[in-house]
């Protein structure tokens, strides 16, 4: 399982590289720890990519960050609506306004 995620996400990487042609991927979040998709990013160098991920120890999980910001500032939470669009998949091109 962890292999075909490593795969899905390298093979994502890489087209969202060519498709923008922009040649720096940056990593980050709980997702840069994992020493097999870390590994694979690596190859990326041999096509001009420069990739840019954080030490294992930055590399943390943003929702414990966010539940902790929670749990201190209890009267800033405010109620969120689920009233919007659902795309099985999302556009990388930005549409106009």
């Amino acid at each position: 399982f962890q292999q075909a995620v490593v795969d899905t996400l390298f093979r994502k990487c890489q087209r969202a590289l060519q498709h923008t042609g922009l040649k720096r991927l940056i990593v980050a979040g709980g997702v840069g720890a994992n020493r097999a998709l870390r590994s694979a990013l690596q190859t990326l160098a041999a096509e001009g990519i420069e990739l840019c991920i954080a030490d294992l120890a930055h590399c943390t999980d943003n929702a414990a960050m966010i539940a902790l910001a929670g749990a201190l500032h209890p009267e800033m939470a405010q109620s969120a609506s689920a009233d919007f669009p659902v795309r099985a998949r999302w556009s990388l091109v930005k549409e106009e306004t």
